[in-house]
C-alpha cells in the first residue's frame, strides 16, 4: 500500500490559490489514496481550508521576500519525516522551489522559473501565449511534453465549501440580516489601483441597487487597506451609503468567505474575493481593466465579465502607465448596472 503523502507549495495570492484547486482534484482523483498537504502564506490559510482534497494545511514560518536559507534548512527537515513522494511547486520563484529539494523529495514538479534547473526536477515550460490560471496549474497534472491543452480542463470550475454552522455566528457578529438580499461590492485590489473601478461609480451603482431593490442590503468588503476606498464608495453612494455595511477591514478572510457564499450577487474588480466569491458559485460581475478577463476569469455558473478591451490592455501595470485610466473611468455605471441586473434576473429564474 502507498503511505507516501504528496505536498503543495501554494501561491501567495488569494485568487491564484483558488485558481488551484482543480490541480488537487486531478491529484486526488489519481491517487485517492495519498494525502495531499499544502505548505501555505498564513494569509492564504483560510482559503485552503475551504478546499476539501487538502488534507493538513502547514502555515509557511518565512518572511515576505526573504530567502533565510537556514530557516528554510531546518524546516525541509521536518518535511523530510513526512514522507512525501512528490512535491508541486506552484510559485515560480526559486526560493520555494528550494524546500521540497532540502526535504529531499524524489519527484519535484513545477514550471521552469528562475533559475530552478535539478531544483525542480519534472520540469514543464509555459506556453505561449498566456494559458488561463486554471489549466496553467491543472498541467502539472501530468507529464512534461504531453499536450498542454486537455478539454476536460475547460469544464473544471474553482470550488471552496464553506460549512453553514458558520455562517449565522459570523452574520450576527456583523449585524448581517440573512434574511434580505444581500449585494456584495468588492472595491479595492492588492495589486494596485489600475485594477480599481472609481469608488464614484460604485456610489452611483449602489444608487441604482436601494432603487431597484428596494431592501437590499449592500455590504463592501475587503482588506484594511481598501478601508479607505470603501469610505469614499460610502461618500459618493449619498443616502444610499448610509445603509451599507462597510466591512473592509472588520473581517477576517474566515468571515468574508463565510459572508460570500451567503451573497445574492457579488460586484468586485479584479481580486482576491472575486475569485473566492466565483469559487463558492455565487453570481458575479467581475470588471477588468490592466488585467486579461481571460487569464483568471470568473468560473461561477452565474458569472458576467465587464471589459472594454482598449488597445492599451491588458498592462498588467499596478497604476496606469498612460495616466488617464481610461480602462476602467471608461466603463459606465449603466454597463455594470446592466450586467448586474441580469444575473439576478438570472438568479431568480
Amino acid at each position: 500500500m502507498d503511505n507516501a503523502r504528496t505536498l503543495v507549495i501554494s501561491p501567495n495570492w488569494i485568487g491564484d490559490v483558488v485558481m488551484a484547486q482543480p490541480l488537487l482534484r486531478l491529484l486526488k482523483r489519481a491517487r485517492p489514496e495519498r494525502p495531499i498537504d499544502v505548505l501555505a502564506p498564513p494569509q492564504v490559510v483560510p482559503v485552503w481550508r475551504r478546499i476539501q482534497e487538502a488534507d493538513d494545511i502547514l502555515a509557511t514560518p518565512f518572511r515576505h521576500r526573504a530567502l533565510q536559507l537556514g530557516e528554510r534548512l531546518r524546516y525541509a527537515r521536518l518535511l523530510r519525516r513526512r514522507g512525501y513522494r512528490d512535491a508541486y511547486v506552484l510559485p515560480n520563484t526559486l526560493k520555494y522551489a528550494l524546500i521540497p529539494w532540502l526535504a529531499r523529495i524524489p519527484h519535484r514538479i513545477g514550471y521552469k522559473g528562475e533559475s530552478r534547473y535539478g531544483i525542480v526536477n519534472v520540469m514543464h515550460h509555459d506556453e505561449r501565449p498566456q494559458r488561463a490560471m486554471v489549466p496553467f496549474y491543472a498541467a502539472l497534472s501530468r507529464e512534461p511534453g504531453l499536450p498542454l491543452h486537455d478539454p476536460r480542463w475547460e469544464t473544471m470550475r474553482p470550488r471552496l465549501v464553506v460549512a453553514g454552522e458558520e455562517t449565522e455566528r459570523v452574520a450576527a457578529r456583523l449585524a448581517v440580516d440573512l434574511g434580505r438580499p444581500l449585494i456584495a461590492f468588492a472595491p479595492g485590489a492588492e495589486f494596485g489601483s489600475a485594477k480599481r473601478w472609481p469608488p464614484a461609480y460604485y456610489g452611483a451603482l449602489a444608487r441604482q441597487v436601494v432603487r431597484e431593490l428596494p431592501g437590499a442590503q449592500i455590504a463592501l468588503m475587503g482588506s484594511p487597506n481598501d478601508h479607505d476606498t470603501c469610505k469614499q464608495v460610502q461618500a459618493c453612494a449619498g443616502q444610499a451609503g448610509s445603509g451599507m455595511l462597510n466591512l473592509s477591514g472588520q473581517t477576517s478572510l474566515d468571515d468574508a468567505i463565510t459572508l460570500l457564499a451567503q451573497a445574492t450577487a457579488v460586484v468586485a474588480n479584479d481580486s482576491g474575493l472575486l475569485h473566492v466569491a466565483s469559487a463558492l458559485n455565487r453570481p458575479v460581475v467581475a470588471l477588468y481593466g490592466s488585467t486579461d478577463p481571460d487569464y483568471a476569469p470568473p468560473l461561477s455558473d452565474l458569472a458576467r465579465t465587464v471589459s472594454l478591451r482598449l488597445p492599451c490592455s491588458p498592462c498588467r501595470q499596478r497604476e496606469c502607465p498612460l495616466g488617464h485610466h481610461d480602462c476602467m473611468n471608461r466603463m459606465s455605471v449603466e454597463q455594470v448596472w446592466g450586467e448586474l441586473a441580469a444575473v439576478l434576473q438570472a438568479a431568480r429564474g
